[in-house]
């Protein structure tokens, strides 16, 4: 037995890292295409990228996990099932559950490093992530000249040229404003031809200028009537100009200023965070209910039901409609004073509808804040489920199709994981609006998967025809033939 459970393990570890680096790479050019934008032109070395994608990888690593059990419990079953092994092995009288029993041992500990990994890892890896792309972001992006276009990306310099050669790098027809005194368009250089380059510290720009001219207007040096306005115009064959390049150089973003962020936390300090927001959220609400323009019977009973709890002594069970009857009351009243009550009610409701237009937004802010942080706090926990709860339903699946390789599994592993992360999202979004409760949206994949699970490895187990593809292909060629037949009968009478 025990070299049964070797060979079943090694036969699953090769398959189980090969397609977790797959899922891996395959999420990672998801990233890659998200933030590209963010990165193009920025002059990044390569430390930079290469940093910023370890950590955009063990951001995805939570989500790898799942797929990664599901394919290869597939593959492995599918494996022994389709070389016959899996017959033999039933053949000599061991079970299903006995096959599985190192792997359910590995997908248990799996599940318990993915709720390791996301709860005390993956908040300081995001951390990294969030304040490193952050700078990136920030980066000013490498000098870039286009044809007929002014560049601004210089501080202090407008750049255009009317033609770039694709052969030596040089420009031709070279316009430069200077606003590094911010008085205007005060100095201009025109160039016929001319190089840029930067140099090795990235520090400065050096521009080498042929065949130009440049004017400068200078301050004017009289008053009154007999003011005027001297510039000078200065011709050149060949000029240098050194531009300072402040800004360009990689700034790191302080981390602490990140730390609030509900994706770097983990789950003592999202438990913290919210019942504090909710607690001030309540408070919040209310301050909000108080606030409002109440008639005379609605108004003791927010007053009564706002005030301490040991002054909570008398019987207060009237509803606002048997306190007094509003119809008997309003006709009875002379006509000038129906209009007056029926005045004070609209100013009363136009009242409380500005007061509600300021307050709904802040608060619905507020709540959907405290719904990120509740659904974090489940996330850690759905996702590393979703590790058990995919090897119970790949490997029965695995047994059923009998198909290893790339093949199969790949398309029953991508069509299962795609719906659970539909419904997943269905849920999250739901219990994120507020429409369902949030244990409820968070575990909803899980409450429908998790019995599909143990309904596929309970017929696997038991060699249920139920699940045997043959079966089906044998029953759907029988009725085929059976329909056939009855058509040629039909045609020789």
């Amino acid at each position: 037995m025990k070299r049964l459970h070797l060979f079943v393990l090694k036969t699953f570890f090769g398959p189980f890292l090969m397609t977790f680096f797959i899922v891996v790479f395959v999420l990672l050019m998801q990233f890659l295409w998200k933030y590209i934008d963010d990165m193009v032109g920025k002059g990044l070395e390569w430390n930079i990228v290469a940093e910023l994608l370890l950590y955009a990888s063990f951001a995805l690593i939570p989500m790898a996990f799942p797929l990664a059990m599901l394919l290869a419990s597939i593959m492995t079953f599918g494996n022994l099932g389709e070389n016959y092994e899996l017959v033999a092995i039933k053949a000599s009288g061991i079970s299903l559950f006995r096959i599985m029993r190192p792997l359910i041992v590995v997908a248990v500990a799996l599940t318990f490093f993915a709720f390791y990994f996301s709860n005390n890892i993956l908040p300081k890896t995001n951390l990294k992530f969030g304040a490193l792309l952050v700078s990136v972001k920030n980066q000013k992006p490498e000098m870039v000249i286009s044809e007929g276009v002014f560049s601004n990306e210089i501080d202090g310099y407008s750049i255009k040229v009317d033609r770039k050669s694709n052969k030596n790098n040089m420009l031709y027809g070279l316009l430069i404003y200077d606003h590094t005194d911010n008085k205007g368009n005060t100095n201009v250089t025109v160039a016929d031809s001319g190089f840029m380059r930067i140099s090795e510290d990235k520090k400065y720009m050096v521009m080498t200028l042929y065949n130009g001219q440049s004017a400068t207007n200078m301050d004017p040096n009289k008053r009154g009537k007999d003011r005027t306005f001297p510039f000078r115009r200065e011709t050149f064959g060949k000029e240098v100009v050194t531009i300072s390049l402040e800004g360009f150089d990689f700034q790191r973003t302080d981390e602490n200023r990140m730390r609030s962020q509900y994706k770097m936390m983990n789950l003592d300090q999202l438990t913290h965070q919210e019942d504090s927001f909710y607690t001030d959220f309540k408070a919040r609400v209310r301050r909000f209910a108080v606030s409002m323009t109440y008639p005379k019977p609605l108004n003791d009973a927010v007053n009564f039901m706002t005030q301490p709890t040991d002054s909570l002594k008398k019987d207060y069970r009237a509803t606002p409609d048997t306190l007094v009857n509003f119809d008997s009351i309003y006709h009875s009243l002379e006509p000038h004073v129906q209009n007056e009550v029926i005045s004070m009610a609209i100013s009363q409701a136009r009242s409380n509808h500005q007061t509600i237009n300021q307050n709904l937004h802040e608060l619905y802010n507020r709540k959907t804040f405290i719904n990120k942080l509740t659904m974090e706090k489940h996330k850690k926990f759905t996702w590393s489920v979703a590790c058990l709860i995919f090897f119970f339903i790949g490997a029965p699946l695995g047994a059923i199709i009998r198909k290893g390789g790339l093949g199969m599994p790949v398309v029953v592993s991508i069509l299962m994981f795609i719906t659970y992360y539909m419904v997943s999202i269905s849920g999250e979004k739901f219990a994120r609006e507020d429409l369902w409760n949030m244990s409820t949206g968070m575990w909803f994949s899980t409450l429908l998967f998790l019995p599909l699970g143990i309904f596929l490895t309970y017929k696997s187990a038991n060699d249920s025809g139920l699940l045997n593809l043959e079966t089906y292909e044998h029953n759907i060629k029988r009725l085929f033939g059976f329909l056939f037949k009855r058509k040629e009968k039909t045609e020789t009478h």
